[in-house]
């Protein structure tokens, strides 16, 4: 009894956030969608900028439930720019909640609303956010023989030149990396043994296509590079080996103690435009991202175990910063559902996205 009563109490500990954050979501859609309507009669500049507000409080949402319910503490290594820029980013990818970590960063510039994403094709299934995420800049890739490179550098230029702010992020490695999949590890090392590239350890070898083509599409619209390296404090076993990073539900469950997030920024003038160039490039930034987080995991030193190199400051997200939009949010939405119109609402509003969703699938070039 009281053991199920411990499993019960600590799998809440998930779903109460995921219910806010996906209950909330027709709520902001909503929003969303009239503003949408409003942009048949207004300058494209304005509709993107009030959009890139709408995106940032919904987004400031879900980060008090990473950062403030959580209580991980996030150490960055380097110095953030405390102005805003346009930028790609760049980092490894290990886990389903790598994504908010880019939140994490923005928000820290003041620059959560910017944030945009390529993303694997599959994902622009999931109801109300895989169409929205595309609405809001997003760009969905397929992987090799089918990566469409005239349609993501189509959809890049039309946002750049609106002078949309941008902040791209982008997994160059293609999928996770999972120290426990041997096999995607291998194959990974054995093309890079292949290209005559240096084979790496602790990420994968990374696919060059949508990186190029995102940086050589904006070049003129960009001012750097953010080249980040993540690590998940607590995935290391006591007998050295690395465990898999947490999922976002584990994180959520507040089994991440701590994310370590190594910055180094690159002037967009330091990278090479030229493919074969470019490739030689982004594979010397994963070599360096390799060494760090061999230190991380496997340094001698108890002192720079599970750490990287140099001085770490521990970063706090001001609770003013996420509370506010977390209340208005759920409060609305619990409002609207407590009578019966509204439930209806919510559940066409779930099937509209949907529907949307397939449609956009089914007739965008």
């Amino acid at each position: 009894m009281l053991l199920s009563l411990v499993v019960h109490v600590h799998s809440l500990r998930y779903w109460i956030p995921a219910a806010v954050m996906l209950g909330t979501a027709p709520t902001y859609l909503l929003s969303w969608g009239v503003w949408r309507a409003l942009s048949l009669v207004i300058p494209a500049r304005r509709y993107h900028a009030v959009d890139d507000y709408l995106y940032s409080y919904y987004q400031s949402m879900v980060l008090f439930f990473f950062e403030n319910y959580t209580g991980v503490e996030i150490i960055i290594y380097g110095n953030i720019p405390k102005n805003k820029e346009n930028v790609v980013y760049l980092a490894n990818h290990q886990s389903t909640a790598d994504w908010i970590i880019a939140d994490m960063l923005a928000i820290r510039q003041n620059a959560l609303g910017h944030v945009r994403y390529v993303l694997k094709d599959g994902l622009k299934w999931l109801p109300l956010y895989g169409w929205y995420f595309s609405q809001h800049g997003g760009v969905y890739v397929k992987r090799s023989a089918r990566f469409n490179e005239r349609a993501m550098r189509k959809k890049l230029l039309s946002q750049t030149e609106l002078g949309a702010p941008m902040y791209l992020v982008i997994f160059p490695e293609g999928t996770r990396y999972n120290p426990e999949l041997k096999k995607v590890i291998n194959d990974s090392q054995a093309f890079a043994a292949k290209e005559g590239l240096a084979v790496l350890k602790h990420v994968l070898t990374p696919r060059m296509k949508a990186s190029h083509v995102a940086i050589d599409a904006m070049r003129n619209h960009l001012d750097a590079v953010y080249d980040i390296t993540v690590a998940y404090e607590g995935t290391l076993t006591p007998g050295g080996q690395r465990k898999p990073a947490p999922s976002m539900p584990e994180f959520l469950c507040k089994e991440c103690p701590r994310v370590h997030i190594y910055f180094e920024r690159v002037d967009i003038q330091e990278i090479p435009p030229e493919p074969i160039f470019f490739r030689r490039w982004l594979h010397e930034r994963f070599e360096i991202k390799d060494r760090l987080l061999t230190s991380f995991y496997e340094s001698e030193e108890s002192q720079e175990k599970c750490r990287f190199p140099g001085e770490g400051g521990k970063s706090s997200l001001r609770l003013r910063e996420t509370l506010p939009s977390m209340m208005i949010l759920s409060g609305v939405t619990v409002l609207m559902l407590l009578n019966e119109r509204g439930r209806k609402f919510y559940l066409r509003t779930w099937i509209c996205g949907t529907l949307l969703g397939w449609i956009w699938v089914n007739v965008s070039p």
